[in-house]
């Protein structure tokens, strides 16, 4: 055993060491010169080539996203030479490679990028900015995929650009590199007139930074308020692991754009984060930081307590997982939480927000078809994937955020309940420690035996999965809020569905597809019948139709005039309880609280910094 193992080591060793793997380079230069037209000017160069055919590719997915992208359809203008500038021209096997043969051990690739989408995938070029997303943007070489890489950018004339990025900065301007493929592919970049704030952590020896560079047309206070409060929720998810990751190259970058136009989004990434909106910081302070709250609590969860299933990640194809009701739900449960323990949002407000994920789980059919794993792994499906045809998940599906933020808010509750001095922070702290820190990949039986482990209960641990992971048991909510010192507070209005209703020219259309414990679905309508009017009175918008049901108590059947496929008919309709649920402190409902549930209460939402 003892022999293998150093004849492996020595041959990996030597491996490393070759003359041929040291000279293999990667390195791109980008511009700007049509950035009115939305086109970035990128030239990939690629050393030390090994085999006959190079084949270079545009990746087809992108890290944190799980479905196809295919974002070669945006490259054109390619142009490939060798060494000595000798053009060669390539093959193509399919449409997002270009096969190089014929070269010198160097490969040049010159082409054009339109890019005019800057949120978290994509990428985005204008006279203002270029947003970078690394899959959209760069091609690359199988079979360098250890070279390391330097990228260096050239701002369009007069622009005095500065770049927020997770990417190694060089002594050369704009200029970065990353070690591998891998990092290079996960780092995103912001050029821009960037305003910037940042601040020092430091803790058990280490000193690191976290930094906000920020495009934007807000002011010096807005951003100084902004990153005051970010400052208080960076602290509160420290607190929940117990310590900082350790960032790669000691900081930590919140890479912010906020701009008429942008697209809505956050994308996690090992030492940074995209977050994008359209909202401004005068308007959407707290909305933007709550997406801020999401991403940075990712640097532990999926960054680092990374399921193997998306080990390594594969650019070439979709990436499924089975585990994301933990990495993305739970992050979404302490996302808002954090907002709370910081003092950023009121309790009211998170109150509500929490009871959210809940009310989607109780009012959803989708449980009924699929477990949290089953629905982590249609991701390929659903996350900023596009479908020409309908689909029937209004019926099928619950997203593994909302899915996997209510278990979240169910096992922290039964944590804090059923076992003593514990709680969800607990559990996350175990996988940090466990899985996390170490950079130990897990899997679903790995997460088990952790709670199995924490609880020093194997056979409640093996129950929870079964029921609630596994299989598609709905948790106990209710019982376990009162324990919590809160209630589900149901309203007890009736409602003709819970599906939305598009109020135009005196009628109301349903705007999507109908649910099939909804009572208009039961009364056989679906998604574009109008419903013209209720009890003979038209629905001419939103009140009429609530001032009508507020005559009506769930239970009573009203006739309904519809226009389906351009028939006019009239359907009988039995009118249903309001799902709608809040989550509420158990005293606003006259009950008494017990001591013991309140504090339970006062030590979820309290600070922990």
């Amino acid at each position: 055993m003892k022999k293998t193992l150093f004849t492996a080591l020595a041959v990996a060793a030597l491996a490393f060491a070759s003359p041929a793997r040291a000279q293999q380079s990667v390195s791109y230069q980008v511009s700007f010169e049509n950035a009115v037209h939305h086109e970035a000017t990128v030239i990939a160069t690629f050393k030390g080539v090994q085999t006959p055919v190079l084949e270079v590719r545009m990746a087809r997915s992108s890290p944190g996203r799980y479905a196809l992208h295919e974002f070669a359809k945006n490259v054109y203008s390619v142009q490939i030479t060798d060494g000595k500038g000798k053009t060669l021209t390539p093959n193509r096997p399919n449409l997002h490679q270009w096969n190089v043969s014929g070269h010198d051990g160097t490969v040049t690739v010159k082409y054009t990028l339109f890019a005019d989408h800057p949120d978290g995938t994509y990428a985005g070029v204008s006279p203002t900015h270029a947003h970078l997303n690394a899959p959209a943007t760069f091609m690359y070489a199988h079979g360098l995929e250890k070279a390391p890489i330097q990228v260096s950018f050239t701002p369009p004339a007069g622009k005095n650009w500065t770049a927020a990025t997770q990417l190694k900065k060089e002594t050369a301007p704009l200029t970065f590199s990353a070690p591998d493929f891998q990092y290079f592919m996960d780092s995103p970049v912001e050029l821009a007139d960037l305003k910037w704030r940042e601040w020092t952590v430091q803790e058990k020896g280490r000193t690191q930074k976290i930094r906000i560079g920020m495009h934007h047309s807000g002011t010096d206070q807005e951003l100084d308020e902004y990153t005051q409060r970010a400052k208080r929720i960076t602290q509160e998810a420290q607190a929940v692991f117990g310590e900082l990751p350790a960032f790669d190259f000691g900081e930590y970058t919140f890479i912010a754009c906020y701009l008429p136009g942008t697209p809505g989004d956050g994308m996690e990434h090992r030492n940074s984060t995209v977050i994008t909106s359209s909202r401004s910081l005068q308007t959407g302070m707290n909305p933007n930081l709550s997406t801020l709250s999401h991403e940075f609590f990712h640097a532990w969860n999926v960054e680092r307590i990374r399921p193997k299933s998306l080990e390594p990640f594969n650019f070439a194809d979709a990436n499924m997982s089975g585990e994301l009701w933990l990495a993305e739900g739970f992050t979404s449960y302490y996302g808002t939480l954090l907002l709370e323990r910081a003092g950023v949002t009121s309790s009211a407000d998170y109150l509500q927000n929490a009871g959210y994920p809940i009310l989607a789980v109780m009012v959803s059919p989708g449980k009924e078809y699929f477990s949290p794993v089953e629905m982590s792994q249609q991701a390929p499906f659903v996350d900023a994937s596009r479908s020409v045809d309908a689909t029937n998940r209004t019926n099928t599906y619950i997203s593994y955020y909302t899915y996997g933020n209510a278990i979240a808010i169910g096992l922290d509750f039964t944590l804090r309940t059923k076992f003593k001095n514990l709680t969800l922070d607990d559990y996350m702290r175990l996988l940090w420690q466990r899985h996390g820190k170490p950079e130990q990949p897990y899997t679903l039986p790995d997460l088990e035996k952790a709670l199995a482990d924490l609880t020093k209960d194997p056979a409640f641990a093996q129950d929870f999965f079964k029921r609630h992971i596994y299989g598609k048991e709905m948790i106990p909510y209710e019982a376990l809020a009162r324990q919590m010192g809160l209630a589900l507070q149901q309203s007890p209005n009736a409602v003709i569905g819970w599906e939305g209703l598009k109020f135009q020219n005196d009628q109301a259309t349903i705007a999507q597809g109908t649910f099939a414990n909804s009572p208009l679905y039961k009364a056989g309508l679906d998604r574009d019948d109008v419903l013209l009017t209720l009890d003979g009175q038209k629905l001419t918008d939103q009140k009429t139709l609530d001032s009508l049901l507020a005559k009506h108590k769930p239970g009573d059947q009203v006739q309904v005039e519809v226009m389906q496929q351009g028939t006019k008919k009239t359907v009988s309709l039995t009118l249903a309880q309001d799902p709608a649920v809040k989550l509420v402190p158990l005293e606003q409902v006259d009950k008494k609280v017990p001591k013991d549930a309140k504090a339970r209460r006062e030590a979820w939402l309290s600070k922990k910094a």
